[in-house]
């Protein structure tokens, strides 16, 4: 599937089921992951949440195709501006940076200065305008990465306390598993 034909498909509404049609075309190599990426920037912010959602269940279901593009998402990643597609990439990092992640992800990940990718997150924690979806998931990537990073840790509990009254009920519970995390790994 050529991009055009890609992002004629995407121009219309999508279904879970349909998102994952198109994730296993994807992995049948129609369409490559890095025109899904590339997608996922899209002017209409539509086609670009579209991309995202379909980048994530390929992810999630088609790792192997995913694999040869992870270095061009982590590069892209700090870039996304789309809030609705923003939802799934920091959902496909904190996947990407859980503890069981697949040993490929793991290997590119040590060989990656995460260094720019935490700042960025820990920017997105902290604005107003991010919603409370994606700032969850910026939680997890946080304490995931906190293995490699220990001064995380600090920050994030400080970071935490500082917002746990300004966002909702979910986001406190969030707050509460993701203390859990931390305590475990200090």
């Amino acid at each position: 599937m050529q991009k055009d034909l890609l992002l004629d498909t995407i121009k219309t509404t999508l279904q879970k089921s349909k998102v994952e049609k198109l994730a296993a075309i994807a992995s049948e190599e129609t369409f490559s992951v890095k025109e899904l990426i590339d997608l996922s920037f899209y002017h209409d912010e539509q086609i670009g949440f579209r991309a995202a959602w379909i980048l994530e269940n390929v992810f999630t279901n088609h790792q192997q195709r995913f694999l040869p593009y992870a270095l061009y998402f982590l590069e892209k990643f700090p870039q996304q501006n789309n809030l609705s597609a923003l939802r799934h990439y920091v959902k496909i990092m904190a996947f990407m940076t859980r503890k069981n992640a697949s040993v490929e992800i793991k290997k590119i990940l040590v060989e990656y200065d995460t260094n720019h990718l935490v700042e960025v997150v820990f920017a997105w924690l902290i604005d107003e305008q991010i919603p409370v979806a994606v700032k969850s998931h910026c939680l997890n990537i946080l304490a995931n990465l906190n293995a490699r990073h220990n001064w995380i840790r600090e920050e994030l509990l400080q970071t935490m306390d500082f917002l746990v009254d300004k966002e909702s009920i979910g986001f406190f519970a969030k707050v509460k598993q993701i203390r859990k995390q931390l305590a475990v790994r200090s």
